[in-house]
């Protein structure tokens, strides 16, 4: 399933991805797709919002990943293979993360772990817009991505 959403602002972003947390409950993969600068981060930050992370998000693109803890129980792992020729040892940190039933894993740049991801992922392309906007593309691949999207609708 498909689901393109228009955002005018960056707290708009924000909102979103606070919606969209608050959707998720665990062993969700989310792949967020862009140009640098387009959001991936701030929409990162929106979806913390939505799981209670009370820390302050931020990029992992210098250290590769960052985990925050939600009130909960959830973890939210974010990984940033930007400046990764290939996932090397960050190969097993990640598998893990996707295959706990209480982590949500966010992956920006993930083409080059494409062969760890899971065969349902939420992938979330954002397109920056002539205004300065954002388009989000929300492509599920399998049925747990599928109601996500479904309850976006």
């Amino acid at each position: 399933m498909i689901l393109e959403v228009s955002l005018q602002t960056a707290d708009d972003l924000v909102q979103f991805g606070a919606k969209l947390g608050g959707l998720l409950h665990g062993g969700e993969t989310l792949e967020l797709v862009g140009d640098i600068g387009a959001g991936k981060t701030t929409l990162t930050k929106g979806l913390a919002r939505g799981l209670q992370i009370d820390d302050e998000v931020q990029s992992p693109t210098f250290t590769i990943s960052r985990n925050y803890e939600a009130t909960d129980g959830l973890r939210l792992a974010h990984y940033d293979f930007y400046r990764l020729p290939d996932a090397g040892i960050m190969k097993m940190e990640l598998d893990e993360a996707i295959h706990d039933s209480h982590t949500i894993t966010v992956i920006e740049w993930g083409d080059v772990v494409n062969n760890v991801l899971p065969t349902d992922v939420l992938q979330i392309v954002i397109q920056v817009q002539p205004d300065d906007s954002r388009k989000l593309t929300l492509k599920s691949s399998g049925e747990k991505s599928y109601r996500i999207v479904e309850k976006l609708r």
